[in-house]
């Protein structure tokens, strides 16, 4: 570890930890949020909990352990592949997550008779738990080989040192580019993004649809339905929005490095890239509680209850009529 710390690193963990004490309390009041509300029990908000969780880990685990590369320990190399791989095991965590929830509005407005009987609670928890292993397996993968070791040890050697290589640890020295953009991004980032936004186009065609139809007295229900379902999907295509917006930069820029490695890449691009991956955590939350009325009058029924001197009465789901649930 260097003996001091420059100015300019104490600016960049300044905003780290800025991004990780919003991430991680913000995250953990929506896992919070639905344990307490019975009404944010189906699977959409399952598969939430799961992004959130997720968001948790980056604000807890990820940003220290970008903090501690940035200062630059030196490390042995598979020390150093253990602190760059927990980063890929969540952002494809997030994937999935967003892929499991894009694939739930569709069934709930493409089959809504079925949907509970399609969508169940089992189910549902299967999906998450295949979401998390693929995640583990896709992330790990540099830990089975997928890696910079060779060309570490090379240069190594080529110093005349023997043993161990012990390197400055970063992590472009130990992740192969190969695998962050034709392995990461080529089949596990970029086909899901693209397959969700053209489930959402599909989401929203169908709505749409049926909104447009010409409806009699009779069938105010599905047209409160689908006029629910439009809210709630423009809550969640926003999610994915912001998510792309926040990591498509970091993988344009290691397209870069691959594809052009004699280009410059000035550093302040690569530090804001990293901001807008690690603080696309903090911002789900706050879509929630501004775009999802569920969540928004849940996240003051706990302010109120837990961190105000005179809690407000408890509410019960009566509160939250279904017309207005998803406003």
């Amino acid at each position: 570890m260097p003996p001091y710390i420059s100015a300019f690193q104490a600016a960049y963990i300044g905003i780290e930890v800025l991004i990780a004490l919003v991430s991680v309390p913000g995250n953990v009041l929506v896992i919070w949020a639905v344990k307490v509300n019975q009404a944010l029990r189906d699977a959409t908000f399952y598969f939430i909990v799961s992004l959130a969780v997720a968001d948790v880990a980056v604000g807890a685990l990820v940003i220290p352990l970008a903090i501690l590369i940035n200062v630059g320990p030196q490390t042995y190399f598979y020390t150093c592949l253990m602190v760059a791989c927990p980063v890929l095991i969540l952002t494809q965590s997030s994937i999935l997550a967003l892929l499991a929830i894009a694939v739930d509005r569709y069934l709930r407005v493409k089959i809504p008779l079925r949907y509970k009987t399609v969508v169940t609670q089992r189910r549902a928890a299967v999906a998450i738990a295949g979401c998390w292993m693929l995640s583990l397996v896709v992330g790990l993968t540099p830990m089975f080989g997928w890696n910079n070791l060779d060309k570490v040890e090379r240069d190594w050697a080529a110093n005349g040192s023997e043993g161990e290589p012990v390197i400055k640890c970063e992590f472009e020295k130990v992740i192969s580019m190969e695998y962050m953009v034709y392995f990461n991004f080529f089949v596990w980032v970029l086909p899901p993004l693209l397959l969700m936004v053209l489930i959402y186009l599909e989401v929203f065609y169908l709505i749409r649809k049926q909104l447009n139809r010409k409806v009699s007295a009779s069938s105010g229900d599905p047209q409160k339905y689908y006029g629910k379902e439009l809210k709630i999907a423009k809550s969640l295509a926003l999610i994915l929005f912001l998510f792309a917006l926040s990591w498509l930069p970091l993988h344009i820029l290691n397209c870069i490095t691959l594809f052009c490695p004699s280009c410059r890449k000035p550093s302040i691009l690569i530090y804001i890239a990293i901001f807008l991956t690690h603080g696309n955590s903090a911002m789900n939350p706050i879509v929630y509680a501004f775009r999802i009325h569920k969540f928004r009058v849940t996240f003051l029924k706990i302010w109120n209850d837990h961190f105000r001197c005179r809690p407000k009465p408890p509410m019960d789901d009566d509160d939250l009529p279904e017309e207005k649930a998803d406003d």
